[in-house]
C-alpha cells in the first residue's frame, strides 16, 4: 500500500512539474510576445519620428536656399553698384591724378 502511495506521490509530483513548465513556457511566450510588441512599437515610433525630423529639415533648407539665391542676387547688384560708383570717382579724378603726376616727372630739382 505504501508503494501505491509512493508511486501516486510521485505521479502528482510529475504532473504537477508538468503543469509548472507548461505555467512558465506560457509565460515566457507572453513576455516575448510582449517584448515583440514593444519593439515594432518603438520602431514605429523612431520613424515617425525621424520623418517628422526629416520634413522639419527639408521644410527649413527649402526656405534658406530660397532665400539665398535672392540674397546672392542682391549682393551681386550691390556690388556691381559699388563698383560703377568707384569707377566714376576715379575716371573724376584721373585727370587731374596724371597731371600731377607728370608735373612731378618733368619738374627738375637742383
Amino acid at each position: 500500500m505504501d508503494s501505491m502511495r509512493g508511486q501516486g506521490g510521485i505521479q502528482m509530483l510529475l504532473t504537477a512539474e508538468q503543469e509548472a513548465q507548461q505555467i512558465v513556457s506560457a509565460a515566457r511566450n507572453l513576455k516575448l510576445t510582449r517584448l515583440k510588441q514593444a519593439k515594432d512599437e518603438a520602431e514605429k515610433d523612431v520613424a515617425d519620428y525621424r520623418s517628422k525630423l526629416e520634413s522639419e529639415y527639408q521644410k527649413k533648407l527649402s526656405e534658406t536656399s530660397g532665400n539665398s539665391g535672392s540674397t546672392v542676387k542682391r549682393l551681386e547688384e550691390e556690388t556691381e553698384i559699388k563698383i560703377q560708383k568707384l569707377k566714376e570717382s576715379a575716371s573724376k579724378v584721373q585727370p587731374d591724378i596724371v597731371g600731377m603726376i607728370m608735373k612731378y616727372i618733368t619738374t627738375v630739382k637742383n
